[in-house]
């Protein structure tokens, strides 16, 4: 894969073919899984998965993780991050996350960016929190 693919992945641009994602997906380890978010059983009624903990969307909505959103003042001409950007921001900014107020879908998502990018390991949160 080249190197103008995989900074386009990192960046979360949807031009990228599927087939480089899954490429890059295996040399990371991780599996592509396709599912019916209009299956009762693999997701909820908003169209997440049921089990989010093992779920990273390709783009971040910051507008759906009010912690993120905060974090990311600095970010401007956006309303998107990357997953690496946003787990970034919040390996960065740790010191300022209010676990105990943050969503459920704000910490699934940290916890699965935590796993997926972060080194792995099972707690919830940036591994210095």
């Amino acid at each position: 894969m080249s190197r103008v693919t995989l900074h386009r992945i990192e960046k979360g641009e949807p031009s990228v073919a599927g087939g480089a994602w899954a490429q890059a997906m295996a040399a990371l380890g991780m599996v592509l899984q396709a599912r019916n978010t209009g299956d009762p059983t693999s997701a909820d009624n908003q169209g997440n998965p049921a089990n989010m903990a093992e779920w990273i969307p390709v783009q971040v909505r910051l507008q759906n993780y009010p912690q993120l959103k905060a974090l990311a003042w600095q970010v401007h001409g956006t309303d998107t991050l990357s997953p690496i950007e946003a787990w970034g921001i919040y390996e960065r900014n740790a010191r300022h996350l209010d676990m105990a107020a943050m969503s459920p879908t704000e910490l699934a998502l940290l916890q699965a960016l935590r796993t997926g990018l972060g080194g792995g390991g099972a707690t919830t949160g940036p591994a210095h929190v």
